[in-house]
């Protein structure tokens, strides 16, 4: 059988407490209120925290785009129970794997619900055909971040030197750790 990559993940993933969807224009206010204009948040992404509302607009535009064409697939997170807005799993596509980032509303953190959102993508991820691989890269001082990949079921396999400029810490590259969780 030749390779065939996904072009597409499902619309809707759920989990015993989340639901994941995709973004639409009206989440611009509950995503600022939540963690977009947040500094700790934003911390150790690769975005400086949001001013205005109009910055996260703009950005769910960026993110509606890139799911209509099928480039990326950026997840909204979402509490079940409520539907309040807590996040988001972005999953950008390379071939045969899949890339991750992701971001949670510090109200939310050490409840372990983005462990439940990785897990639950990356089941869905390399059960589709062409996908071998779902990885993520995070920076070496966010022990945060490697807990929930590392408890996510994805392995370290290695540092990147230089590797992502996390403005909020400096404007030089970072060193990054890069994690993965691969089809068997």
């Amino acid at each position: 059988m030749a390779y065939q990559p996904a072009t597409s993940f499902p619309d809707f993933i759920e989990t015993a407490r989340l639901k994941l969807r995709p973004p639409d224009v009206a989440d611009a206010q509950a995503m600022f209120d939540s963690y977009t204009q947040d500094a700790d948040v934003a911390r150790y992404m690769v975005w400086r925290p949001h001013s205005f509302l109009e910055t996260t607009r703009e950005f769910i535009a960026g993110c509606v785009a890139q799911w209509d064409a099928g480039t990326a697939f950026p997840y909204v997170v979402t509490l079940k129970s409520s539907g309040q807005l807590i996040g988001m799993l972005d999953a950008r596509l390379h071939g045969h794997i899949v890339n991750i980032g992701y971001v949670l509303a510090r109200s939310q953190w050490g409840q372990g619900l983005m462990v439940e959102a990785i897990r639950a993508f990356t089941v869905h991820a390399l059960g589709a055909p062409g996908i071998f691989r779902v990885e993520a890269t995070c920076d070496v001082e966010n022990r945060s971040s490697a807990r929930a990949l590392e408890k996510s079921g994805f392995l370290l396999e290695g540092r990147l030197a230089r590797h992502t400029i996390h403005p909020n810490i400096s404007d030089e590259p970072r060193d990054c750790f890069i994690y993965a969780a691969c089809r068997r």
